[in-house]
Parts: structure tokens; C-alpha cells; sequence
């Protein structure tokens, strides 16, 4: 059996007696600790997935101490500038062991879904009035509106008649001038 817990701000798959790694934990050597964020519990073929984590599941750990991780180098550089940045880093941790893994719960859920289940097909089904088809006002605006730019299109032309007019006046005057 294996489940995927979140432990401070991380998930972790873990599996019963399995030693675990985590951020620093608030609690004593020697302590028992409970993690109620279970996302998934696996168990052969059988998967229970959470949504977002299962109710009633719990996984139960031993602290076995507190240490510090691996040093991590951080260095930072920029190329023909003359910046040179050293830094290093310890996470803080604690060993854990994964005594237990419980999923109480699940059962009580699909329980109460038949429950509900056998609960809406005893239950009579009302007849629903059908509506009558509402009448689209929306329609007569948008006629409306298709009509205005075709009236525009129309006055448009107008104004290119009237321009070309004064033109062709002028230059039947300037012929006229010629002569």
C-alpha cells in the first residue's frame, strides 16, 4: 500500500516503514506525527483519489531526527562586468518513518452516494410544464441595425456625385477659358 501525502508545503509517495526526508517539522525527536493531507492511496489495482484530498485518510510517521541537507553553491556571474556572487545554502530537515497508513472514510463515502442514489429513484419525479417558446426581441434591432449601414452606403455615392459635379463644372469652365 502507498499513498501521496502532502508533508510541509510538498507531496510525497510514500509506502509503510519507508524513511522520508522533509522540510524541518515543529515537533521533538521521538515523535509521532499525523499528516491529514492525503491526495491518493494505492493498493494493487485499487486507486482512491481525493479531490482534493480524502477524507478521513491519514498517515501516521515517527520523527527520527532533525539535520541539515547537502550544501548547495549558488554563484553568479556576469561575463566582462566584474560581478562575482558566492552563496551557499543548507536546507534544514527531519527523517521521518511512515508507521501507518489509514484510509477510514471511504467507505462511509460511497455509503452515503447509494444513499443518495436509492434516496432520487424512490422519490417521485415531478412532470415539468414546458415552457412556451419565447419570442426574440433581439431580432427587429439587429434588422434595424443591418439597415442603417446600407442607408449610409447609399448617402455615401450621393456625396461623390456632388463632388464630382463642382469638378466637372470647373473644368468645363477652364475649357471654355481656352477657347
Amino acid at each position: 500500500m502507498y499513498a501521496i501525502v502532502e508533508i510541509a508545503g510538498q507531496q510525497f509517495k510514500v509506502a509503510k516503514d519507508q524513511k522520508v526526508y522533509v522540510h524541518r517539522l515543529q515537533s521533538e525527536e521521538g515523535a509521532k506525527v499525523t499528516f491529514d493531507n492525503v491526495l491518493l492511496v494505492g493498493e494493487g489495482e485499487k486507486v482512491t483519489i481525493g479531490a482534493p484530498a480524502i477524507e478521513g485518510a491519514k498517515v501516521t510517521a515517527k520523527v527520527l531526527g532533525h539535520l541539515k541537507g547537502d550544501k548547495v553553491i549558488v554563484f553568479k556571474k556576469k561575463r566582462r562586468k566584474g560581478y562575482k556572487k558566492k552563496n551557499g545554502h543548507r536546507q534544514f530537515l527531519t527523517e521521518i518513518q511512515i508507521d501507518s497508513i489509514a484510509v477510514g472514510g471511504t467507505k462511509k463515502k460511497a455509503a452515503a452516494k447509494k444513499e443518495v442514489a436509492e434516496e432520487k429513484a424512490a422519490a417521485p419525479k415531478k412532470a415539468v410544464a414546458k415552457k412556451a417558446p419565447a419570442k426574440k426581441a433581439a431580432a427587429p434591432k439587429k434588422e434595424a441595425a443591418a439597415k442603417k449601414p446600407a442607408a449610409k452606403k447609399a448617402a455615401a455615392p450621393k456625396k461623390e456625385a456632388a463632388a464630382k459635379k463642382p469638378a466637372a463644372k470647373k473644368a468645363a469652365a477652364k475649357k471654355e477659358d481656352k477657347k
